[in-house]
């Protein structure tokens, strides 16, 4: 299969990308279009959700599928580990470096030649935590 070849830079997909670099919140398409619309206020949300999964497959963009919420999408590329809270939904990246170790025991384990991967932490975030502390 030969590869894909990028596809050219639009003014709005230069945009949704610039908008996503400057946030680490991970956001949804919906909260990006609200971001990206302060800049071009006709960009519609298909044009977002779109572009955004050209980006995606051209490596530019991470997008999220993390558990039980909506898929989100990150400007970081690098692998990186995720903890998402498990009451409000947001999502923070992991300051850790990333187990390279991990990949070569499933390799062995299982045979498989592993190209990545992803590890998705659940917990409770400080905000929700001292909500929960200051109910009590």
């Amino acid at each position: 299969m030969e590869p894909k070849t990028p596809r050219r830079m639009t003014r709005q997909r230069k945009v949704i990308l610039e908008e996503l670099k400057k946030v680490t919140s991970h956001p949804t398409a919906d909260q990006l279009h609200q971001m990206v619309r302060t800049r071009i206020p006709t960009v519609s949300i298909a044009t977002v959700y779109r572009n955004l999964e050209i980006l995606s497959e051209e490596g530019q963009v991470l997008k999220l599928d993390v558990a039980g919420t909506q898929r989100r999408f990150d400007g970081t590329t690098a692998n990186h580990y995720h903890i998402r809270c498990s009451l409000c939904g947001k999502v923070d990246d992991v300051e850790l470096e990333p187990m390279e170790s991990i990949e070569e025991t499933v390799r062995t384990s299982c045979g498989y030649k592993v190209i990545t991967h992803r590890i998705e932490f659940t917990g409770i975030c400080p905000e929700c935590a001292a909500n929960t502390e200051s109910t009590r």
